[in-house]
């Protein structure tokens, strides 16, 4: 399953992990939340980025914002 969660700490920093995504989809499919979120501070790509879109294995990624 495909799921993007967001996570918005006390401070006001925003955490975006996208999951069951391959390769670049997880970006595409988050674009629209990094924008509305403002700037992007950082950003965590794992091994399954690099993968090819047919595999299985579960795609983790991160972008760290700062909102406000």
């Amino acid at each position: 399953m495909k799921t993007i969660q967001i996570i918005i700490s006390p401070e006001g920093k925003t955490v975006l992990q996208t999951h069951g995504f391959q390769g670049s989809e997880c970006q595409a499919a988050s674009h629209f939340l990094e924008q509305a979120l403002g700037s992007t501070s950082s950003e965590t790509l794992t091994s399954s980025f690099y993968q090819n879109a047919s595999t299985s294995q579960q795609q983790n990624q991160t972008h760290e914002s700062e909102s406000g």
